[in-house]
């Protein structure tokens, strides 16, 4: 479906589910230490999300075994948490999570280095790809288009010559978890749909250390880089507003 303009009952709804889901990110970050595995701290967030009153809007959907996806280093997206899944030092830690409250819908991910970074050019893809998703909002308001957005992404990662996954978008989201439109990190500013006051959308920058092409696990889920590098991802749930965007998914 298309993501919609929603009413203020609706936003009240994505409101709190993105406090919620912003508040257990923030627990479940505080605890990706080396020597803890993605197992404990995806059963840390189902703790967390049931004690907040959400639900979990990734487990079960289209058959993912989890509340939460967590990747590792070359894993750009869609890790399935394992108890053998050991985090080591200076691994880069992707964190993604989705939460339903009152039927509507928020998404968010953030990444994290365990420990130390091997070295800068690790901790600079984890800067510059969060600054990039700013960047996205940052370019927002009613009127705006997709690409627009896509514009404002790719220039940030085109810049430090960062890989840019093509084959993984961001989305419209709210009612469901994956909505019309999607929203490459790569286009042309006034480009693509119009987007308007109230509709809610996920802007998700992924980059790389290298290529931009990926390949699926024969797990059916996690999505890899294809040359080895390693990757980083954000995401944010936002409001448009008239004039700019208000972010959901943070405290």
């Amino acid at each position: 479906m298309l993501t919609q303009v929603k009413n203020s009952t609706e936003i009240m709804s994505m409101r709190e589910s993105g406090r919620i889901l912003a508040k257990v990110l923030n627990t479940v970050k505080a605890q990706v230490v080396p020597g803890i595995d993605t197992k404990a701290l995806a059963d840390l967030a189902a703790r967390e999300l049931k004690s907040l009153g959400g639900k979990p809007a990734f487990l079960g959907y289209q058959g993912f075994p989890d509340v939460i996806c967590i990747s590792l280093n070359e894993e750009v997206v869609h890790g399935i948490p394992k108890s053998t899944k050991i985090i080591k030092q200076g691994d880069i830690v992707s964190l993604d999570f989705g939460v339903e409250y009152k039927g509507m819908i928020t998404d968010s991910a953030i990444s994290l280095i365990a420990g130390k970074p091997r070295n800068l050019k690790d901790r600079d893809l984890v800067i510059y790809t969060e600054e990039s998703l700013l960047a996205g909002i940052q370019s927002l308001h009613s009127g705006a288009t997709v690409g627009d957005i896509s514009a404002a992404i790719e220039a940030v990662l085109s810049s430090h010559h960062y890989g840019i996954v093509r084959d993984l978008v961001g989305h419209g989201v709210g009612h469901q978890l994956h909505e019309d439109p999607n929203i490459p990190n790569y286009g042309l500013r006034g480009t693509g749909m119009q987007l308007n006051k109230n509709m809610t959308i996920a802007i998700e920058p992924m980059a790389t250390l290298g290529t931009h092409h990926v390949y699926m696990a024969d797990d059916g889920w996690t999505v890899l880089t294809e040359d080895g590098s390693r990757s980083a991802h954000f995401e944010h749930t936002v409001l448009i507003t008239e004039n700019s965007a208000d972010i959901l998914t943070k405290l």
